[in-house]
């Protein structure tokens, strides 16, 4: 007899720190079983309490979610690399799933945590030990538009980060609620936070522009999805303000092992905007490759 997750009650959230590689990490940890790691997005004031509480309860029910702040975001040192500052990160939680001793798992990352992942497990030699792969609206071209403008030029005001949350949210309420707002401001004002994030997004003097989004659906490179040997799910938000309409299907077309899906009514956040349907959709998709690994098994 299977028992709703909705009828459990969702085992206590902690915060918990471990220093990887002389840097301090903080990260979220709930629940037992098969581990599930979320990774964050990448715009100013995210972290792992913002980008996944609202999730986070429903997934623990049944599996050991963890949620790190990567480096430069949230409790967790505010470190920049220059030179290759998506490596130094995917490095980084490289090392600490052995600190953890985390040898596989499942992985779910939005924005930013999507396209980490995915740089990852289209490399010759993939750092982390993902055992099933789910990208939240992330891997499609971002489009140069007032919404991409508002993530990249943000100083540090209420006013800015209110654009912000309104570039990520389809639903109004969210710009309109001042707590949620402020929470993000202050989490994007935390010492070293800005910085970090800035960073990301300096340009030196005559350095050739980024390409500029085109609305086809491009995928966000000409990575090699074909090499993404995992059971993959990719998410795309219906109403996402920053990523074009039909990218989300293409980019599963186009791995060995890979699913499309849409949410209704949900911006660049869907696990934010439409908790309960993302998380239906997680718990779905991790069953149902935790079965077929059983078949497989059964098989040998």
């Amino acid at each position: 007899m299977t028992i709703s997750a909705s009828l459990l009650s969702p085992p206590p959230v902690s915060r918990r720190r471990v220093v990887v590689d002389g840097h301090e990490t903080s990260y979220l940890e709930a629940g037992k079983g098969d581990t599930v790691v979320l990774l964050h997005g990448g715009e100013f004031g995210a972290g792992a309490e913002l980008g996944f509480e609202r999730v986070l309860d429903a997934l623990a029910v049944r599996y050991h979610v963890l949620a790190p702040d990567m480096l430069g975001f949230g409790h967790s040192a505010k470190v920049v690399d220059f030179n290759d500052g998506r490596g130094l990160r995917i490095r980084h939680l490289a090392a600490w799933c052995r600190a953890l001793g985390i040898d596989s798992a499942h992985f779910v990352g939005n924005s930013m945590g999507a396209v980490m992942l995915l740089a990852d497990q289209t490399s010759e030699r993939p750092l982390l030990p993902v055992r099933t792969l789910v990208a939240i609206c992330g891997g499609g071209e971002i489009q140069q538009n007032e919404h991409m403008r508002a993530l990249y030029d943000y100083d540090a005001t209420m006013p800015a980060m209110r654009r912000i949350v309104e570039a990520l949210f389809h639903d109004d309420s969210y710009p309109a609620d001042a707590d949620f707002v402020r929470r993000r401001y202050e989490s994007s004002t935390a010492p070293g936070a800005w910085e970090a994030v800035a960073a990301a997004r300096f340009r030196r003097p005559n350095a050739l522009a980024q390409a500029t989004g085109t609305g086809t659906g491009r995928l966000v490179s000409d990575r090699p999805y074909e090499r993404i040997d995992v059971p993959t799910l990719v998410i795309e938000g219906e109403c996402d303000k920053l990523l074009p309409p039909g990218w989300a299907k293409k980019l599963a077309d186009c791995v060995r092992d890979g699913t499309a899906a849409v949410i209704p009514q949900a911006g660049h956040c869907p696990q934010i905007e439409q908790p309960a349907a993302v998380s239906r959709l997680l718990l779905e998709f991790f069953e149902n490759q935790c079965a077929r690994s059983r078949v497989t098994e059964q098989r040998k």
